[in-house]
């Protein structure tokens, strides 16, 4: 070859250049070899220690919103302040190094700390810079913080990766303050989160539920999380059963942290998806009138009120009486509201409408009554009442009074004696038969797990609850609706719908449609369909006219015990009742009703309200009524209400 040629006779130029290219050659092989073989192990140990870590983050849950779009539960954002440790990594370097460490080997005498003090120092060190940040922090927002240290130390040891939270749910002037004041701090960072608010307070509460803190990932997300953020999950009502709509799907944070635990990068995958917006049969200026109408009987009214289609089955109003602030749940419940929600007696947290089982009382009379018609009463037949009534041992008192009473007079007054007298003649195996196809005793699946079955007996059954064989007295209780029956109200409103409509017994519907929050249009909406029919009447249709026109009586008539309901403009039809509830043979309290719809003419609203401990059906429950149908003629006279603007958070 020419150029070895060319060394070999001493091209010293050329020789130069060769021994350099060769030395490189050789530098380039010695530091490949340190590289893969001395090195390999410390790169093998600089792997191992560094790993990631995957934090769950919550989506933004889907907002809860009645039939024209106003908002029951929103989320609203939540100001936190945060401080990330791995920015203040020079300044714990540079307080140990001309403060912490001198100050100690001043006091000490020493010339260079041990390895355990060096260790006790850093975190002095660290301690002093973040108590320091954290004291500017306070005076900015004027809020007294003082910082743990064994909390920062844990944080610090377990949890370097993630921000140290130093103050949250600040105030827009707080937040005002800090923008001004602390915004600048070193590692301070303001953080907004979207936190679940319900900005009607108690309204429909019972209906909403409430949110209940989950600091682990539920059991459906396959992803396995090292770190799950605080979330949010439903504990009770709508947001438990609709949980997995409204919450939507977390998203990941995958953050890569070094042998200390700064972070050293992060992404996201995938990004959290946010939940459905929930959209409810319930007319809320509907529902803020029966919350008021039971309020407005007195502090400490233990009762329910139910607005319901007669046409469709629609929920447009459930209230129940007391209730509770969802929000508390989810900021901090007072030591008092705690003690009010375990009340024995007030129970704040039942849904007195579907979760309370009463006796109805003499509005039960509706199926006797029917009952009775379908056996062949003879409506015009005046029935002479002493004004109470002897089966056995046992006396019914009546109200109504001594005199005569066809039936239609004797239902609009609630006649006692004259109910007993054809229910007897009847049976109760026919008066519960026909309670069967109103499905008393059974759910309506309006609110799982929130809902109770009632007691009503089955045809056949010959014993009572206790054991004890059925008696004629016992028949005399069933036919004024006492002893062995209990419903819920809305069980009555669904009887009462039945009643209005024709016989049809629907099913209740309380939830119309589950909506996407970014309506792109790649999401359909998923629709929950009206009017389904669970059953139909096997009743003459003149007898159900009988029944409305006595109930239009029981409201139009003087004397009738629902009158205190009459609205002027609208024919409301009603039955009121007033149940004994006893301990032994004691009466130790009583349970009021008044079930009715409106208009006569063609029913579209029920409405049925419950009063634990009232002074009677019509004297406590018909006026409360009224002030519901008052709110239903002015509803229909302004139209519908316009959604409030919706907080939008991304």
């Amino acid at each position: 070859m020419l150029i070895f040629d060319q060394l070999k006779k001493g091209d010293r130029p050329l020789q130069w250049i060769a021994m350099g290219v060769l030395l490189g050659m050789a530098v380039l092989l010695a530091g490949l070899w340190y590289v893969q073989i001395i090195s390999r192990k410390r790169y093998q140990t600089s792997l191992k220690i560094q790993s990631f870590r995957t934090v769950r983050l919550p989506a933004i849950r889907g907002k809860i919103l009645d039939r024209n779009g106003l908002l029951l539960a929103q989320n609203q954002p939540r100001f936190n302040v945060n401080l990330y440790l791995e920015d203040l990594r020079p300044l714990f370097t540079h307080e140990y190094t001309n403060t912490v460490k001198r100050e100690y080997l001043r006091q000490t005498g020493k010339t260079k700390p041990t390895r355990k003090e060096v260790s006790a120092l850093e975190r002095q060190a660290r301690y002093r810079v973040v108590s320091n940040i954290v004291a500017q922090v306070s005076s900015a927002v004027q809020v007294p913080l003082l910082l743990d240290e064994k909390k920062f130390a844990r944080h610090y040891t377990n949890e370097l990766f993630l921000p140290l939270l130093i103050v949250k749910n600040l105030t827009p002037p707080q937040v005002a303050l800090f923008m001004g004041k602390a915004a600048d701090l070193p590692g301070i960072d303001l953080e907004i989160q979207p936190m679940r608010t319900y900005p009607l307070g108690a309204t429909a509460a019972h209906l909403l539920g409430y949110l209940r803190r989950s600091d682990h990932p539920v059991e459906e997300e396959e992803i396995t999380y090292r770190y799950p953020l605080p979330d949010f999950i439903g504990a009770a009502g709508l947001e438990a059963i609709f949980d997995q709509h409204l919450r939507g799907k977390a998203g990941v944070k995958s953050m890569l942290v070094d042998n200390i635990g700064y972070r050293q990068r992060e992404e996201i995958w995938p990004a959290p998806e946010p939940g459905q917006n929930l959209f409810l049969t319930l007319d809320l200026p509907l529902q803020q009138a029966a919350e008021r109408a039971l309020h407005s009987a007195g502090a400490g009214t233990r009762g329910a009120a139910v607005v319901m289609d007669a046409r469709n089955g629609d929920i447009l109003a459930l209230a129940s009486a007391p209730a509770y602030n969802p929000n508390l749940f989810i900021t901090n419940m007072p030591p008092d509201e705690w003690q009010r929600l375990n009340d024995a007696q007030l129970k704040p947290q039942i849904n007195r409408a579907t979760h309370g089982a009463y006796a109805p009382g003499s509005a039960f009379k509706i199926v006797v009554g029917l009952a009775c018609l379908e056996e062949g009463l003879d409506p015009e037949e005046v029935f002479h009442s002493k004004g109470f009534y002897r089966v056995g041992r046992g006396t019914w008192d009546d109200t109504a009074g001594p005199g005569e009473f066809d039936f239609r007079r004797a239902f609009y007054r609630s006649s006692n004696p004259y109910f007993i007298e054809h229910g007897l003649k009847v049976g109760s195996k026919k008066i519960i038969e026909l309670g069967r196809f109103f499905h008393l005793g059974e759910r309506t699946g309006l609110l799982p797990h929130q809902e109770v079955r009632g007691y009503f007996p089955d045809p056949s059954q010959k014993l009572k609850i206790d054991g004890s064989p059925w008696l004629d007295g016992d028949t005399a209780n069933l036919s004024i609706g006492q002893g062995e029956i209990t419903v819920t109200p809305l069980q009555m409103a669904v009887l009462t719908a039945a009643i209005a409509n024709g016989g049809k017994i629907l099913w209740p519907r309380l939830v119309d449609r589950l909506e996407p929050q970014e309506t792109d249009g790649s999401q359909e909406p998923t629709l929950f369909p009206a009017g389904r029919i669970r059953d139909t009447l096997p009743v003459q249709a003149r007898h159900l006219q009988m029944i409305r026109d006595a109930m239009r009586a029981d409201v139009e008539e003087r004397d009738g015990t629902g009158h205190s309901a009459r609205v002027p403009g609208l024919n409301i039809c009603g039955k009121t009742g007033t149940a004994q509830v006893k301990q032994g043979r004691k009466v130790i309290d009583h349970i009021t009703w008044f079930v009715s719809f409106a208009p006569y003419e063609s029913p579209r609203y029920v409405v049925v309200v419950m009063v634990e401990s009232g002074l009677s059906g019509g004297g406590t429950c018909a006026p409360l009524a009224q002030q519901i149908y008052r709110a239903i003629q002015k509803r229909e006279q302004l139209g519908p209400a316009q959604p409030a603007p919706v907080v939008t958070l991304k």
